[in-house]
């Protein structure tokens, strides 16, 4: 037996990339804690992180490539299986051209660095039109909204927590996802720190979240409305006279135009739209204009809506209109040292460069919605897709209309998943290639620190060895690259190592040798000092800090296009139904987190909350089984009563649905549940292409 060893690594489950200590004796993680000595999380670690000694020991998670026969599986070495792939993949992209093939990517990827790296030496030689991902189910407004106003998709302004004094938070729950598009482990800390100083959290949410508990004031709001509690707080600023942008109006266009779009909505009818009293949002308006600094935030409940979009500019225009953006304790941009936005091979983004070949639904950075894929999958004619990569998602429970996009698999020629399960969505494929986990492979945060709210870096190394043969994501890719370039007539592209890639990132970067700082930073720095370096507060920076031009863009046609969408809605009369949201929890992210009793166990998460007026209305009672359905599905879920609920609304959260035949989850079997993903509808969508799967109209009555 050796010796037990101390090792620092880090957590790649969630945005918050907690640093970690982890204990190894004979290649097993022993124990799992946090690391104080990290910068970014200072020991904060959540359940999540102690799980990953429990993901590395899954009996059900594959080590070998699995090929399907029939019904059956068996394991297949990778030449093999790679080969099948490249085989398959090159006779139907020269039958029926690249668009026949299509690739989805879950959100995993985001936080494994060898897949960011290396994902394109595959899906490059392929040149499909047909790539869909997670991001349209998610943070597109997010991106799109940076993209448009400071020129890349990747320059987020980022609430600056540490140091604001008033934190207006709509449809985020930073107390269950330490921070979402604002990396901010140990929220908990930070925001008694924000209170201790005098100052104030205020929620909107439909539900008294987590963090909504723990807030100065929280407001119920009618799911999807959210614009109009922000046009109003716009409104009254405007009537008051008290809009004060101050220097940021010296490299603003277009601020006026949308000031005056804004002008028709009337703010008393705007709180009546929207549900919350007039006097509260009045009241919110003017805390947050008088504060010393104050930032406003919104996330999922805001994203995946009818106006997510629009909801973001929104956001962005009260920051910037109070003074805020771009200002300590407002909302600032981070200076990551691997900078993707000023970095070499940067990608700011593009939108409607092209268009879903079935309902012409616009693409964003390269990437057409996910809630187009099933229809693309079904619909015969030029370009269907034949064809499809999955790499670590499961669009089956994380995309809207999960049950027709389940159904429109088995159609398919052929299915290929760079996945470590068999699950609701790879259990179609016809071969698995399982790629190592995260404790066996190094990592850099390549995404997140784009996103944190002080400026960091961490290079992790492995924690484990991985058994004999296994293959990383990124020798995935770049194996299967070769073999696809070469059967369809190309030379295949080098590839180095991700690590060496984060190297020259680092030494090209506002903290390497190139850009003269001392000390230099490199990945041989970062080795030797493995709990992380802090490089500092965020700091403003604009106009310098804006891509490739010298003004904000406060308002475009695409915008007005978005802002009319909502006039027309805010003109029709409010439905009285019933409206279903999603809900964040602690131990949960991802589908697949659900495969580990450490994550699953205590009480039950896969629930209906409602509030008790509602169910007495529909005579139910508590715990009883109850039919719950919409435009597109129906399934029977237990009922709970909950306070927490504004009345109206129903909650339910994402990514459950473990009943389905033929996976191999034994855990996550046994805690089934039910997909909300059966019930949201792939037509819904925000301007952007978004899904819209918060606020779905839906119907609950005792089964």
């Amino acid at each position: 037996m050796s010796a037990v060893e101390k090792k620092l690594g880090v957590c790649n489950l969630c945005e918050a990339i907690c640093g970690l200590e982890f204990t190894v004796q004979d290649n097993r993680i022993l124990s799992v804690r946090g690391n104080p000595d990290d910068p970014l999380s200072r020991g904060h670690i959540c359940p999540k992180a102690v799980a990953l000694k429990d993901i590395h020991e899954d009996p059900d998670r594959l080590r070998r490539p699995m090929i399907r026969e029939g019904q059956n599986w068996r394991e297949a070495d990778w030449d093999e299986a790679l080969d099948r792939v490249a085989d398959a993949l090159a006779e139907i992209h020269q039958r029926d051209g690249a668009n026949a093939i299509g690739a989805y990517f879950g959100n995993p990827n985001v936080h494994n660095y060898g897949s960011m790296t290396h994902s394109q030496h595959f899906l490059g030689p392929i040149k499909t039109r047909n790539r869909f991902s997670a991001t349209s189910v998610d943070q597109l407004p997010h991106q799109l909204l940076a993209y448009w106003m400071y020129g890349h998709q990747l320059l987020v302004p980022i609430p600056d927590i540490d140091n604001s004094d008033y934190f207006l938070v709509l449809g985020g729950n930073p107390m269950a996802s330490n921070g979402s598009l604002m990396t901010v482990p140990d929220f908990r800390k930070r925001l008694k720190a924000l209170q201790g100083r005098g100052g104030k959290m205020v929620v909107i949410d439909p539900r008294r979240s987590e963090t909504a508990a723990v807030a100065d004031a929280h407001h119920f709001i009618r799911p999807g409305t959210d614009a109009a509690f922000l046009i109003a707080i716009l409104r009254i600023w405007q009537q008051q006279q008290q809009l004060k942008p101050g220097r940021l109006a010296g490299f603003t266009e277009g601020l006026d135009a949308a000031l005056a779009a804004l002008q028709g909505f009337e703010i008393a009818a705007l709180a009546e739209y929207c549900g919350v009293a007039e006097a509260a949002i009045r009241q919110v308006a003017e805390d947050f204009i008088n504060a010393p600094s104050a930032v406003c935030y919104g996330r999922m409940g805001i994203s995946v809506q009818a106006h997510g979009t629009l909801c973001q500019w929104l956001i962005q225009m009260i920051n910037l209109c109070s003074g805020n953006l771009d200002r300590v304790g407002g909302a600032l941009v981070t200076r990551p040292a691997v900078d993707l936005v000023d970095g070499q091979g940067s990608k700011p983004g593009h939108f409607n460069a092209w268009q879903s070949r079935v309902r012409g639904l616009p693409e964003f950075g390269g990437e057409l919605p996910s809630a187009a894929l099933t229809e693309e999958i079904t619909t015969p004619g030029d370009g269907q897709i034949r064809a499809l990569v999955t790499s670590a998602g499961n669009p089956v429970l994380s995309t809207p209309n999960g049950a027709a996009l389940e159904q429109a698999l088995g159609g398919l020629d052929f299915m290929v998943s760079i996945d470590p399960y068999i699950n609701e969505t790879t259990r179609h494929a016809d071969v698995i290639l399982p790629p190592t986990c995260g404790v066996e492979h190094d990592h850099y945060d390549l995404i997140f620190h784009h996103f944190a709210v002080r400026n960091t870096a961490r290079y992790s190394p492995a924690i484990v060895e991985p058994e004999a043969g296994a293959l990383h994501d990124w020798q995935i890719f770049t194996a299967l690259g070769e073999r696809l370039t070469q059967r369809l007539g190309g030379n295949p592209r080098p590839a180095i190592r991700p690590d060496q890639i984060v190297d020259m990132g680092l030494q090209s970067g506002p903290y390497g040798a190139q850009q003269g700082h001392d000390p230099v930073l490199s990945l041989k720095a970062l080795k030797a000092q493995p709990e992380g370096v802090d490089l500092g507060p965020l700091q403003p920076s604009f106009p310098q800090r804006l891509h490739q031009r010298e003004k904000i863009q406060a308002y475009n046609p695409e915008l007005a296009q978005a802002l009319q969408r909502f006039a027309e809605d805010f003109a029709q009369p409010g439905s009285d139904g019933l409206r279903l949201i999603g809900r964040r929890h602690l131990r949960s992210n991802n589908s697949w987190m659900h495969n580990y009793t450490r994550l699953v166990k205590g009480k039950r998460r896969d629930q209906l909350l409602m509030n008790p007026q509602d169910m007495r209305a529909r005579q139910i009672e508590d715990g009883q089984q109850v039919k719950l359905s919409s435009r597109v599905g129906e399934l029977r879920v237990s009922c709970v009563a909950s306070e927490e609920m504004m009345p109206g609304v129903v909650s339910l959260p994402h990514g459950w649905g473990h009943h389905r035949k033929g996976t191999r989850l034994q855990v996550a079997e046994a805690h089934a549940g039910v997909s909300c993903n059966d019930l949201t509808d792939s037509e819904a969508l925000d301007f952007s292409g978004n899904a819209a799967v918060n606020g779905v109209p839906v119907e609950v009555a005792a089964a």
